[in-house]
């Protein structure tokens, strides 16, 4: 604009002289020649020179900008603009999340739940697991043409079929004391009967299933320790007593300090299997008495990752696709095994919001305590171990006995750098439709990760022995299988836990012309049940309502 705002206005019609003068201002320093050259060019020369020059810019495009307005408020504000209106969300009553200790409660009272669950469940999220899907196929097909590469450059071609014939492990060749004539090289070797590695496996899987039933066990655990603590939040809070924190007092809801502290709970309890699993696989992994250390490494590795698969996912699958589908209906409620705990809800946004708690609480706690572990646990056995020689001269504590001080780093070192970062494959794959901001946590884990491997290894460890790898094993075909599990989840959170393509469905095929809001949809979605009909288990104690309920309510959803 040129002049005062409240007189003299300059509408920039002719876009190649304005042109001309942005190009000008970008290599003439002379402003006051630029300046007067658009002066001479325009059409309005007399009043601007009679004014003064304030600002110059491009006025809106009324289409323009309402389609720019519709997109952005389509997508983080639509799908909470009736919950949260006073007309829409401030007349539906809902009826209680819980038996006895919950009450009457209104839509609008979820208004910052449901406006945080659209950040993660809108229109933007399902292009994004597309395109995640598409990412992780070029992942691994790059992974493939450089491991090829440097396969072919290392001549580690044929290196597997050496290694399965020249490389026994000494543990094998120890226990077995039986020997058999090998038909190609004519030469006795050891070898397992095979009644002896049947009953070994079986043990194993039978130890496996075991501690998956275990996982299992805790996960319902968790799930009745979300029923029982709900009831309790709710009656706590009846009167939001949180409301005088700043900042996050208005946010706190029972649901949310109940998924908070049930995922707190959850990851205490992976980390205490993971510990106590890992001492067990390698036990069992023993037992069986592989006879390569490429067999070895493989047995070891599918039984660890299907006990972290079933540690790390299981809560999420619950939280994705089985909690709030078998609650039913006012009046008649489904209870867990017949217990009086009554089975949880999903928010009215969605229990997508629910699920990116858990997916925040345990991906973002496993990679802190996983880069504090690896840094602190080795600095503090080093420490420990060479207190004895602090207390002698500098002289006396040679070189080679410092190094032989310093932590082992093993045959199974890079195992569990495997391990780790195919689980974080796992976060940023299996779940990102819920939470798209999880590969930027792994980026940035990543980088802390790069630089505490390379002290870590450089500092704490004995110099590690090179070994040749004709691929990276097992864990390619559990790449590929976690690659192909990904594309099923995240079409199934968009699809049944996401309330993404019902309301789409809605707009544009039921909503009537004209109307920009989901009234209609809301309406249709929540069932109507008379209030005089709640039986008794259900129906809520005295002093349990809020102040607003009264007899004239006669119907909740």
């Amino acid at each position: 604009m040129f002049g005062r705002p409240h007189r003299t206005v300059f509408i920039p019609q002719h876009i190649p002289d304005f042109n001309m003068l942005v190009s000008r201002l970008k290599h003439d320093t002379n402003s006051k020649a630029v300046f007067n050259f658009y002066i001479n060019n325009c059409v309005y020369n007399k009043a601007l020179k009679r004014t003064m020059y304030l600002s110059i810019y491009f006025l809106h495009y009324d289409l323009e900008l309402w389609v720019i307005q519709s997109m952005l408020f389509f997508l983080f504000f639509l799908n909470s603009k009736e919950i949260c209106s006073d007309e829409i969300g401030g007349k539906i009553v809902m009826c209680p999340l819980c038996d006895k200790k919950c009450g009457f409660w209104k839509l609008n009272t979820t208004c910052n739940s449901s406006w945080q669950s659209h950040l993660f469940d809108n229109v933007a999220t399902v292009f994004f697991a597309i395109f995640m899907g598409i990412w992780v196929t070029l992942f691994l097909e790059f992974w493939k043409r450089r491991q090829a590469r440097l396969e072919y450059e290392w001549d580690l071609v044929d290196f597997e079929e050496e290694q399965q014939q020249l490389q026994l492990r000494p543990e094998y060749e120890s226990k077995c004391t039986k020997s058999k004539e090998n038909p190609i090289t004519k030469e006795m070797e050891p070898y397992l009967p095979v009644t002896s590695k049947c009953a070994r496996s079986c043990l194993s899987g039978a130890t496996v299933l075991l501690w998956i039933s275990l996982i299992i066990a805790c996960i319902i655990g968790v799930i009745a320790y979300r029923l029982a603590v709900y009831a309790a939040f709710a009656s706590i809070m009846k009167d939001s007593p949180t409301n005088h924190l700043e900042v996050v007092g208005p946010y706190i809801t029972p649901q949310l300090a109940t998924s908070v502290t049930a995922s707190c709970i959850n990851f205490v309890i992976i980390m205490i299997l993971n510990l106590m699993y890992e001492r067990v696989a390698v036990w069992i992994t023993d037992m069986e008495i592989p006879k390569t250390h490429l067999e070895y490494e493989n047995k070891l590795t599918v039984k660890m990752f299907l006990f972290q698969f079933v540690n790390y996912y299981s809560s999420c699958f619950y939280v994705a696709f089985f909690k709030g589908k078998f609650v039913g209906y006012p009046g008649k409620y489904a209870y867990m095994f017949g217990s009086t705990l009554r089975n949880e809800e999903c928010d009215p946004g969605g229990c997508l919001i629910e699920l990116t708690t858990q997916l925040v609480i345990v991906m973002t706690g496993k990679q802190v305590w996983g880069n504090i572990q690896e840094a602190l646990l080795p600095w503090v056995m080093n420490w420990w171990g060479s207190r004895k020689a602090r207390s002698h001269p500098e002289s006396l504590y040679s070189r080679w006995e410092q190094d032989h001080d310093l932590q082992s780093f093993g045959q199974l070192g890079l195992f569990y750098e495997y391990l780790e970062m195919v689980i974080q494959f796992g976060f940023i794959t299996l779940f990102v439709a819920s939470f798209p901001l999880a590969p930027l946590l792994a980026l940035l884990n990543n980088i802390i990760e790069v630089r505490v491997d390379a002290w870590k290894l450089t500092t704490q460890f004995r110099r590690p022995v090179a070994a040749k790898a004709h691929s990276i094993g097992a864990w390619e075909e559990i790449l590929n299988g976690m690659a192909v599990l990904s594309v099923v989840t995240n079409a199934f959170i968009v699809a049944f836990t996401s309330d993404m393509m019902p309301r789409l469905v809605y707009m544009y095929a039921y909503q009537p012309q004209g109307e920009m809001n989901m009234k209609g949809y809301i309406n249709n979605s929540l069932s109507v049940f008379n209030i005089s009909e709640i039986p008794d288990r259900s129906r809520p104690e005295e002093g349990e309502n809020p102040a607003w309920f009264n007899s004239s309510i006669t119907t909740c959803r």
